[in-house]
C-alpha cells in the first residue's frame, strides 16, 4: 500500500509536511521514502533538512516480521464467500434478510485490512474463531437486533432455515421488518428510534485452515481455487451496539454441533454457553 507526496517548491510547508509524517506514521506507515531511490528511507532530524522533492510513504514490515497486511494482496482479513450474501453486489444478497452492506467487497476489505490490528482480535467460541470489533464510522448498517417487548412481539414471525443449499435446516425466530416498518408508521421508510445505525461492526473471523476443512467436508472448492493466502476469513458481520461478542443463537450452537457434514464447524456443544445463550435469547431476536 502506497501513497505518493509530491512536494514542490511552491507549495513547501515543513509543518505540513512533518505533521502528515506523523499521521501517516500513526496510521502505520512505517517508513518515508525517496522516489527516485526506494530502497534507501528518508530520515529527517531537522525540519531545514526538508527540500523540495517526491516521497512515498508505504508500509513496511512489522516487528514481528510479517508485513502489517500480510499475504493474499497484501491482506491479513478477506471476506469469505459464504459473506458475500452480505454485500449487494452478490446475487446471493437478493434473498438474505440480515445485514446487507451497499460498499463493494474490494472496498470493505481495504478498510478493515487499514484498521487491523492482531493485538485486538478477541477469542471466539473455539480456537480457530476471532472476534475483531471495529467503530462503524464507514458503513449505515443499522442494528438488527433487537430487544422483545410488549409493542413489538406481534412482530414476531418463525420459519425452518439453511443458510446455504447443503445445510440442514433449524428453525428460526426473528422479528418481521416490514411489520416492525408498518408499526413504526411507515411502511418501508427505516425508523431511526426502531433501527439505530450500529455503533459498532462484529467481524467474526474464522482461520483459513478451518475454512478449507468445512470446504472439504460439505464438497465445496477451495476458496479461489486454493490459492486464497490470507490467515482469516470473515465469514459473517454482525451490526451491533457494543464492542464485545453477543451470545451465539442456541440453533446456531446446535447445527455447529452437528458437524461439517451438516454445515456445522464440529464443535462439540457447551451446556453453559447453550444456557448463557437461551438467557439472551429468549428477550431478543433478530430482524429479518
Amino acid at each position: 500500500q502506497r501513497i505518493n507526496i509530491m512536494i514542490t517548491s511552491s507549495c513547501l510547508d515543513t509543518n505540513l509536511i512533518l505533521s502528515t509524517y506523523c499521521y501517516l506514521s500513526a496510521k502505520g506507515f512505517y517508513s518515508l521514502r525517496h522516489l527516485s531511490n526506494p530502497v534507501i528511507p528518508v530520515v529527517f532530524h531537522t525540519k531545514s533538512q526538508l527540500s523540495p522533492r517526491c516521497f512515498s510513504f508505504r508500509t513496511m514490515t512489522s516487528h514481528s516480521g510479517q508485513d502489517k497486511e500480510g499475504a493474499s494482496g497484501g491482506k491479513q482479513l478477506v471476506v469469505d464467500p459464504f459473506c458475500f450474501r452480505q454485500f449487494s453486489e452478490s446475487n446471493a444478497s437478493i434473498s438474505y434478510t440480515g445485514t446487507v452492506f451497499d460498499m463493494s467487497i474490494q472496498e470493505f476489505e481495504e478498510i478493515v485490512n487499514s484498521r487491523y490490528d492482531p493485538a485486538n482480535l478477541k477469542p471466539g467460541y473455539a480456537p480457530f474463531c476471532k472476534h475483531l470489533f471495529l467503530t462503524n464510522d464507514f458503513t449505515n448498517a443499522r442494528l438488527n437486533v433487537l430487544p422483545i417487548t410488549r409493542e413489538n412481539e406481534h412482530c414476531i414471525r418463525t420459519k425452518y432455515e439453511a443458510r446455504t443449499e447443503n445445510e440442514l435446516p433449524v428453525l428460526t425466530r426473528f422479528f418481521d421488518k416490514k411489520l416492525l416498518e408498518k408499526s413504526a408508521g411507515g411502511e418501508g421508510a427505516e425508523k431511526e428510534d426502531v433501527f439505530p445505525v450500529a455503533k459498532y461492526l462484529d467481524l467474526i473471523l474464522y482461520s483459513r485452515e478451518q475454512i478449507e476443512k468445512e470446504n472439504a467436508a460439505m464438497g465445496k472448492e477451495s476458496s479461489h481455487g486454493g490459492k486464497e493466502a490470507a490467515p482469516w476469513g470473515i465469514v459473517s458481520i454482525k451490526a451491533q451496539d457494543v464492542d464485545f461478542e453477543l451470545p451465539m443463537t442456541p440453533m446456531t450452537a446446535m447445527r455447529n454441533a452437528l458437524g461439517k457434514d451438516e454445515g456445522g464447524s464440529g464443535v462439540p456443544l457447551d451446556r453453559g454457553a447453550y444456557m448463557a445463550a437461551c438467557d439472551y435469547w429468549k428477550d431478543h431476536a433478530t430482524v429479518n
